[in-house]
């Protein structure tokens, strides 16, 4: 049986490189949830097509449970069921730990752990055996980053949540699981004004020799949606090119 699928933050960078690649199997609807950028969600909807794909974007917010719940609502009415879901988007304020304001660290956490952890909620009721929940990370949840002390716990949590929801989502043949990625060339990244210092830090770096492109995410997310992942529940596996044995 084909596949539904929903990606949050499926219209740019890492999330569009995975709505791509599992364009590939063929599934039978990908659903983009994105935020504000509409003429990216048309674009990404305008290739799932060229690729002979049904796809739609969907605006929301995945930081306010009740917009978000609207989202997972609208699938179940159009498709009464979800086979995958990818929760992908992410935002975030990088600044010193001790700088941290409360509101930047709630608002972190929403948009990431939170996001994560109710889009599972909303998804597994959906889902039937051989369903697939992935979660993404980033080094930053293991190793302390300049300014990513917010960011780097949220993603922290998304991984300890996806083991206790393997844990209880195993029984019902549903698989929970994490990608982590280092560096990632990224539309947003190139905005940084150190992006091209930092570019050539990580190529340093990296035993690989150059840095990330969303589509080095894409795969390993694609794998842990097939069949060949049943037997991998409650993992976090870490696409780096090496970085992070080196660190």
């Amino acid at each position: 049986m084909s596949k539904i699928i929903l990606i949050t933050g499926g219209t740019r960078g890492i999330g569009r490189a995975i709505a791509l690649r599992l364009a590939r199997e063929k599934p039978e609807h990908i659903v983009l949830g994105y935020s504000m950028n509409h003429t990216a969600a048309r674009a990404t909807v305008a290739e799932l097509q060229a690729l002979g794909v049904s796809a739609s974007a969907l605006p929301t917010d995945v930081g306010d449970p009740k917009i978000f719940a609207e989202l997972f609502a609208h699938v179940k009415e159009r498709f009464g069921r979800l086979d995958v879901f990818v929760s992908n988007a992410a935002r975030a304020s990088f600044r010193p730990t001790l700088d941290l304001s409360q509101r930047v660290w709630e608002r972190t956490l929403e948009l990431n752990a939170q996001a994560f952890l109710v889009g599972s909620q909303l998804a597994a009721p959906m889902m039937r055996e051989g369903g697939a929940i992935i979660g993404l990370s980033s080094l930053g949840s293991t190793y302390a980053l300049p300014g990513y002390a917010a960011l780097g716990a949220a993603k922290a949590a998304i991984e300890s949540l996806a083991r206790y929801l393997a844990v209880e989502l195993a029984p019902r043949g549903i698989n929970v699981n994490v990608v982590s990625a280092g560096f990632v060339d990224t539309e947003s990244m190139r905005l940084s004004p150190d992006f091209d210092k930092l570019t050539a830090y990580v190529k340093e770096k990296t035993p690989a020799g150059r840095v990330a492109q969303p589509e080095d995410v894409a795969g390993l997310v694609a794998f842990l949606c097939s069949p060949d992942a049943r037997w991998i529940f409650g993992q976090t596996l870490l696409a780096d090119g090496g970085m992070s044995l080196v660190m």
